[in-house]
């Protein structure tokens, strides 16, 4: 179920026009009811003059009802209402009110419609008073009090006019601000999306590299002793069968996981499967001495998911391009961060394990993770992978 959005966003657009629009109506005709402790005008409007009064005010209520959904025509319709309405009650001009309200109006459809559109809205907006008052000089009356000794000619709608732009800019920039905002959320919608078609890539290479390389050392074991060892041959294919039934499980559980539509794709690895991996490494010929230290514990899946594959990605490089028969990795839980390293005694060297995924890939997890990698030749030969992983200070504890 959706939030409740805030008080001020339920409360609809012709409301926040129409309450200051019906203020000023009242207040302009309260002079014409003798009220008590209130001013009497003493030229009250004629029959024909409340007609148009009330005509006027039922369009201006028409334009606040459909403000939403034909912001043109509520526009349209509130600025004929606020004229109908001013030229029944003789005023010199349009009230400050009247125009106050007509400006929110015109915000609100410069905020929420298209330019063209919000643009026309302000066009009437800026109209109506210079043509109420070109009414009012085609009908002979007056355009200011006689002991009124201010301007009385056509640049006394200049302020108006000018609230009218104020009003629309303000608007314009809340939809250009919205518009900027959705864009940012489609491109970072993009950049997630890109970002996790990556990372499944990383995933799938991650598995399928370390079986393949696997299945090929067996394979070429099996291919050596095949007439001198039968035995050992059989052997050699059975756990080729079984290492490509397993992957063959694992991009299964990859594929229903991308299936499920609500679900974020999540693989069950962790560090807790180094132990398998270095059972399946050594059935295949090349020994893994798992050495820990400090105080094995759970920690987040995005650091226990990297750390594993990159443990498995540096197995398998020793698998394929080392030429040695063992490794070691060590997992060094510390207070605030987790070490791993791998090292070999091979002859492997960075360009040669480095095959456009393996390094590239394990940097680009731990640069991810905030965390710190080197992969370099060891001096004594061979080769070594070295990472370090900052832990959450709550799950460190």
């Amino acid at each position: 179920m959706p939030p409740t959005p805030p008080l001020l966003k339920r409360i609809p657009p012709g409301a926040w026009a129409g309450v200051p629009w019906v203020y000023g109506t009242l207040f302009a005709v309260r002079s014409f009811f003798r009220l008590p402790h209130m001013p009497t005008d003493p030229f009250p409007p004629t029959p024909g003059d409340w007609v148009l009064i009330g005509v006027g005010s039922v369009l201006a209520l028409a334009g606040f009802v459909t403000l939403r959904r034909r912001p043109l025509s509520g526009i349209g319709l509130l600025v004929v209402g606020t004229y109908a309405v001013t030229l029944g009650l003789d005023a010199l001009t349009i009230g400050l009110v009247h125009c106050a309200a007509i400006d929110i109006a015109v915000g609100w459809v410069a905020a929420g419609s298209t330019r063209r559109r919000s643009l026309a809205a302000l066009a009437l907006a800026v109209a109506v008073l210079p043509a109420y008052e070109l009414t009012r000089t085609g009908l002979g009356r007056p355009l200011l009090l006689t002991h009124d000794t201010g301007r009385g000619d056509w640049q006394s709608w200049s302020m108006p006019a000018l609230l009218a732009v104020v009003a629309w800019l303000i608007g314009n920039s809340v939809r250009q601000g919205r518009a900027y905002t959705e864009r940012l959320t489609t491109q970072a919608a993009t950049q997630a999306v890109t970002a996790e078609r990556l990372r499944i890539a990383r995933e799938m290479h991650d598995t399928v590299a370390h079986s393949i390389g696997i299945i090929a050392l067996q394979a070429g074991a099996a291919a050596r002793v095949a007439t001198t060892q039968p035995e050992a041959a059989r052997q050699a294919m059975r756990a080729v069968e079984a290492e490509g039934r397993e992957t063959l499980a694992g991009l299964r559980r990859m594929l229903v996981a991308l299936r499920a539509a609500d679900e974020t794709p999540v693989l069950s690895a962790g560090l807790g499967d180094i132990d398998r991996l270095a059972a399946t490494t050594t059935a295949a010929g090349v020994r893994v001495d798992v050495r820990r230290r400090g105080e094995p514990r759970q920690l987040p899946p995005d650091i226990d998911l990297s750390a594993f594959r990159i443990v498995q990605e540096s197995v398998t490089n020793v698998v394929r391009h080392a030429g040695t028969s063992a490794c070691r990795v060590t997992l060094d839980y510390r207070d605030d961060e987790l070490a791993l390293e791998v090292t070999d005694d091979g002859h492997g060297h960075g360009t040669a394990t480095d095959t456009g995924f393996g390094l590239a890939g394990m940097r680009e997890r731990v640069a991810l993770l905030h965390g710190e990698f080197a992969a370099a030749p060891r001096p004594e030969g061979g080769f070594r992978v070295a990472v370090r992983l900052p832990v959450p200070t709550a799950v460190a504890r």
